[in-house]
């Protein structure tokens, strides 16, 4: 019992220093990027066994949490905003598609293997990356696990500057068309009343869910059995059917918060948000352990090939080809390419950023936020897909 807390501390020191770093460059440096290198560091050096995971406990809880996971995203994707926002969704996916294109045509280079793996994560974030470290490690190729989480690691440092200067490129613009044509004064005008009619709207329009009229009773312990049995249900019937259990996990997660039955945000309802991340994020750390300094030379060439591709396929698809019609700006279109790196929260940061850059006043700041945060946010969450990626790309290692 002694060893396996001092391990699981360990652990936690480790996730909790990378928490710090981040804190205190103002998330210049994320936390995940300096998690995964003081474990990559400690592991190379042979300060830390390669089997700590292990050690502290966690490998078990890490297998059963990823399915909870999966079945609670789909208790937060919102439908209706995707509908509201469906030429934000579709442009994300054609830049995941821009990804995915590109990169399979890397595999005489790179390798199949190394291409399979990194697919999902650059589609997406910890549930991909996870999926892919698993399905990677249980094939034998030790080094496209340990790509995909090192791919997971960086991927914000690519995808953060580009999101963020397409944003403010269209944010200047829109502000500047707003000026002009005295849109801006229309829009701060009608703010209250508009504010005011939607509100009595969706008063009066609202369906009360079942998980909502008996609030009372979804405790803690009933959230986290939903998403247990939810996890269950998915793995069930992946092992019937022989699709993957993420796949069915995330679709089952959204038909039963759309019926009513399970709430929103089921792990936030849960307060087991934060451990249920922390336990699927530990679950990525063993791909790193047994990965040595010529492994690490061998990954560089495959790790700049995914991100030099990716960003080449995604300025094609939404600079050259006619993909940024959709949403009626190239820039904004090449932002949104890249929220499949970011996702919540770093595409609602990067908007308020570029807002505060842009606005003068907190008017002209809630006028551009109209037109840059729904489409950065929405972008993000719509990369979610990326667990339907990584289910299929798993099954073709």
């Amino acid at each position: 019992m002694f060893d396996m807390l001092l391990w699981f501390a360990v652990v936690m020191v480790l996730f909790a220093v990378g928490d710090v770093v981040a804190k205190l460059t103002k998330a210049r440096i994320s936390s995940v990027f300096a998690t995964l290198m003081l474990f990559l560091v400690l592991f190379v050096t042979g300060v830390l066994p390669a089997d700590i995971i292990e050690k502290a406990g966690l490998s078990a809880a890490s297998s059963w949490s990823v399915p909870m996971l999966l079945f609670a995203m789909g208790s937060m994707i919102n439908l209706r905003q995707f509908m509201d926002e469906w030429r934000t969704v579709v442009t994300c996916w054609f830049g995941m598609l821009a990804v995915i294109i590109g990169v399979s045509l890397t595999i005489p280079i790179i390798g199949k293997e190394m291409a399979l793996s990194a697919i999902p994560v650059v589609n997406g974030a910890l549930p991909a990356t996870q999926i892919m470290t698993e399905a990677a490690t249980k094939a034998g190729y030790p080094l496209a696990a340990a790509l995909a989480a090192i791919t997971f690691a960086v991927q914000k440092f690519v995808g953060t500057p580009f999101a963020s200067s397409a944003s403010l490129r269209y944010a200047i613009g829109e502000y500047r068309k707003a000026k002009s044509s005295g849109t801006l004064d229309e829009f701060m005008a009608a703010a209250g009343k508009s504010e005011n009619r939607n509100s009595e709207a969706k008063t009066a329009s609202k369906r009360i869910t079942l998980a909502e009229k008996f609030d009372g009773f979804y405790s803690s312990n009933v959230c986290i059995l939903l998403a247990v049995v939810g996890g269950l249900l998915s793995v069930w019937l992946g092992e019937l059917t022989h699709i993957n259990y993420a796949i069915l996990g995330l679709v089952l997660g959204v038909i039963f918060t759309q019926l009513g039955v399970v709430p929103k945000n089921l792990l936030q309802k849960a307060q087991a948000s934060g451990f249920i991340n922390m336990v699927v994020f530990a679950a990525i750390i063993p791909a790193l352990a047994n990965i040595s300094i010529s492994d690490l030379i061998d990954l560089i060439l495959p790790l700049v090939v995914v991100f030099a591709v990716s960003v080449l396929s995604i300025f094609v698809m939404m600079k050259v080809l006619p993909v940024w019609k959709i949403l009626g700006d190239k820039s904004m279109a090449f932002g949104v390419g890249f929220c499949q790196m970011l996702g919540f929260p770093s595409t609602y940061l990067i908007s308020v950023e570029v807002c505060n850059a842009v606005a003068e006043d907190e008017d002209e700041k809630a006028f551009l936020m109209s037109r840059v945060m729904p489409r950065l946010v929405v972008g993000g969450m719509a990369a979610m897909v990326s667990i339907l990626v990584a289910g299929v790309m798993a099954g073709m290692l």
